[in-house]
């Protein structure tokens, strides 16, 4: 379900900038994804552009990483990366960016082969980075931002 607010911002600090108006944002959540790990949207929409956060390779029933190592991992957060852009009214093919951290930079080529089974031509820009740490011991995380044909 998506929803749309417009509303003030509130000022919280002692000496915080006075109220001013928020963008017109769109919040994106779809049970057919798993559902935020933290304070955090799936994906917001601004004009006609949605931001993904990054998706794991979470099982959206149990919120339990997928068992078989970063290449089934890397299949599950890609997937409920679509179900997400689905969610918006959009798709792979309109996938502009995407920033991709793994656990592990030498599971680089495993994670390609992966992504290429949903990116196969008209490629995205990407980043692809190694962390330190990823949350809930996920091997990969994948994150996107799109464009939406209104």
């Amino acid at each position: 379900m998506a929803s749309s607010k417009v509303c003030e911002c509130k000022a919280k600090a002692k000496d915080a900038v006075p109220e001013m108006p928020r963008i017109d944002k769109k919040i994106i959540h779809t049970t057919n994804a798993p559902q935020a790990v933290g304070p955090y949207s799936q994906a917001v929409v601004f004009e006609k552009t949605i931001y993904v956060s990054g998706c794991l390779g979470l099982n959206k029933d149990t919120m339990k990483l997928v068992e078989g190592g970063v290449v089934d991992e890397a299949r599950q957060a890609l997937t409920s990366l679509g179900r997400i852009l689905e969610e918006a009214g959009t798709c792979y093919a309109n996938v502009l960016k995407t920033t991709v951290f793994l656990d592990d930079i030498c599971d680089f080529t495993a994670v390609n082969e992966v992504y290429k089974e949903f990116f196969n031509q008209d490629f995205p820009a990407r980043s692809c980075y190694q962390v330190a740490k990823l949350p809930l011991g996920a091997k990969v995380e994948v994150e996107a931002i799109a464009g939406i044909a209104k």
